[in-house]
């Protein structure tokens, strides 16, 4: 048996495979070695994991997190879990790897993430062999939650909405433009403040001016990350929320750019199981 982790800062997806068959799924707290020690990590597979695992022999570990893209930070998540899991293969990969094996499969491909940011990669089959990095939300992450939602919080303040969605804007969060501004620059965490209210932009998707932020904001993804990659001959392909309920702005964007489309989806589980499945 194997498990298989998709780790983010929020929460862990552990899923115990026998012969390409998932048979328990688990979910504990988030992991992240850039906030996290390996003690606290090693308690939370021994308290929240552990338990679950009684009986079961083990043979590999496949983990893949946020935070888990340097070889120093990917030895604190190993070590933390073969203190408990003795024996096994372990492998640790980013959430990038995640989204380009569960994607892709064994096949070359670029495989993008979409959702309270963005990231992208060139994908081998095996291995991610080029990364336009994301830069975040200020200087990049194109697309995602908290980039879209910084465009509609921008315009709205700035009256590019319709007096009636600007309105309906502050209505819906129970938001003044002063309260706005605490959270954006005050506030811990304004990508993720941005990102709850990019909802707003799904909801009143018909009109014009929502649908120019997004779209845009889908054009400015493919432009200054995708199209650095060899995108004529392969396919794109997404994961994440945004992507996954935007999917319909998302191919008008692609197709105005001649951009060929894959697989949409919202999270990577399914896709890694086949592919560590058919190793």
């Amino acid at each position: 048996m194997i498990i298989i982790a998709d780790s983010g800062s929020t929460k862990t997806d552990w899923c115990v495979v026998n012969q390409g068959t998932p048979v328990k799924r688990i979910t504990t707290e988030g992991t992240n070695p850039f906030f996290q020690t390996e003690e606290e990590i090693s308690l939370v597979v021994k308290d929240k994991l552990m338990p679950h695992l009684e009986g079961m022999k083990i043979d590999a570990v496949y983990f893949y997190g946020a935070g888990c893209a340097f070889p120093e930070k990917n030895a604190i998540v190993e070590q933390a879990i073969a203190r408990h899991i003795t024996g096994a293969h372990i492998e640790i990969g980013s959430d990038l790897l995640a989204a380009a094996r569960s994607l892709c499969g064994h096949q070359p491909g670029i495989a993008c993430i979409m959702g309270t940011g963005s990231n992208s990669c060139y994908y081998d089959g095996k291995e991610i062999v080029n990364n336009i990095s994301p830069l975040g939300y200020i200087l990049g992450d194109e697309g995602s939650g908290a980039v879209l939602g910084k465009l509609l919080v921008g315009d709205c303040l700035k009256n590019q909405l319709t007096p009636e969605l600007k309105e309906k804007f502050f209505k819906r969060f129970d938001l003044t433009p002063k309260e706005i501004l605490d959270k954006v620059y005050k506030k811990p965490f304004p990508n993720r403040f941005l990102a709850s209210v990019s909802p707003f932009l799904l909801e009143n998707i018909e009109e014009p001016c929502i649908h120019r932020i997004v779209l845009n904001g889908f054009k400015s993804f493919f432009t200054r990350n995708v199209m650095q990659y060899d995108y004529k001959n392969v396919k794109v392909h997404f994961i994440g929320s945004i992507a996954y309920y935007y999917k319909e702005v998302l191919e008008e964007a692609a197709n105005a750019l001649q951009i060929e489309l894959g697989t949409i989806i919202k999270s990577p589980m399914e896709g890694l199981v086949a592919y560590h499945s058919n190793l």
